[in-house]
């Protein structure tokens, strides 16, 4: 399908404005603007929970050479405020595509954008930080946009976590081949390849909303209870903190990227908002136990704070870009998380071995 252009604007809140012309989609949208440094894996990105509300930047420069493949999407339709690229591959070559990204944009009413300097607007964020801002095809003014931008909502404080869910109601998801534990897993916006992870280990899954109660938790007599990753603030999901308090010391919890930042903050952390984060699949982590180091997929905005980790809680795992806190333990309350995704779509497959040792642990639980 041919693609008709249209001229876009993006300004930033800081008055910064970009050029490019439209792949996809027509409209004004506004959301907090981001980068992601992953080479491939493009349709795992733009519908990976984490990023809804956001305008997405790729750093990559060539977005949409192998089109779109049934089955690879980690939620039902594309997350992101907007996909920003330098150029765009209308005519994608791959045996197993089914249609184009500009397809897929199109059908979920997402607006995509080519033609952008993206190396001078990727060095702006990281200078500068991310910020909110405004890409429009039907306002052209710098000014007009950027006061848009800026009053649009923060990501400080805004809760995304508890409107990205597509469960409604708890639902069970059956182990592939023969069962080995069962785990209670919360819904904050979590990826598709996550639960198949735990599935192909022989977990039984029971999905719940992210606004479950430790009482309904209690009530489903898991072996094990995993956190889910999603966007927003951490710290604007009071609820989900306070339910997960009474869990603690009583099922082994393992949590995953926002999973892991509510976790901190039950155990006592603090969280902050990170100068412009960490999206893409090429992050060096350390691993403080065992020393190796670990090519990992991130996708946050926020972090824990090392300086609030309250004693009892120990730092597992450590990023060696920044020496932010990517792991923590609490041996005491059986719970530990990390920060980035060890189901790896997209990404390398270096730290896989976490969804085991989860069910290792919880299946020597179940067996006790």
């Amino acid at each position: 399908m041919e693609y008709v252009r249209s001229r876009a604007t993006l300004a930033l809140e800081d008055g910064a404005a970009f050029e490019g012309w439209t792949f996809a989609g027509e409209g004004e949208v506004a959301g907090e603007v981001v980068f992601t440094t992953s080479m491939v894996g493009y349709q795992e990105t733009i519908t990976d929970p984490s990023y809804r509300g956001q305008i997405l930047l790729f750093t990559y420069p060539l977005i949409g050479n192998y089109g779109v493949i049934p089955g690879d999407d980690e939620s039902q339709k594309v997350q992101a405020a907007a996909v920003l690229v330098r150029e765009y591959t209308p005519h994608p070559s791959n045996w197993a595509s089914e249609r184009s990204l500009a397809d897929l944009l199109d059908e979920d009413g997402v607006l995509g954008v080519e033609g952008m300097d993206t190396r001078a607007l990727t060095r702006h964020i990281r200078d500068r930080g991310a910020m909110r801002g405004v890409i429009s095809t039907l306002e052209s003014d710098r000014n007009v946009l950027r006061e848009r931008a800026k009053g649009h909502p923060s990501m400080v404080g805004l809760d995304l976590a508890s409107t990205s869910s597509e469960l409604t109601e708890p639902t069970l998801l059956p182990a592939f081949g023969e069962e080995r534990c069962r785990v209670a897993a919360i819904d904050y916006g979590v990826k598709g390849s996550i639960y198949r992870e735990l599935r192909s280990r022989g977990t039984t899954v029971l999905a719940m909303p992210g606004s479950t109660s430790s009482e309904e938790i209690f009530a489903s007599e898991p072996d094990g209870l995993f956190l889910s990753n999603g966007p927003g603030d951490p710290a604007a999901l009071g609820e989900a903190v306070d339910a997960l308090r009474p869990l603690l010391g009583e099922v082994p919890t393992f949590g995953i990227c926002l999973g892991h930042q509510l976790l901190g903050l039950a155990l006592g952390c603090k969280t902050y908002k990170m100068p412009f984060g960490h999206h893409g699949a090429n992050h060096p982590v350390r691993n403080l136990e065992t020393g190796r180091i670990e090519i990992t997929s991130q996708n946050h905005g926020f972090a824990v704070s090392e300086d609030s980790l309250p004693d009892g809680v120990e730092l597992t795992h450590r990023n060696l870009y920044d020496g932010t806190v990517e792991g923590i333990a609490s041996k005491g309350q059986r719970a530990w998380s990390v920060q980035y995704h060890p189901e790896s779509s997209p990404g390398p497959r270096d730290s896989g071995y976490l969804f085991e040792e989860f069910v290792q642990t919880i299946s020597e639980k179940a067996r006790a």
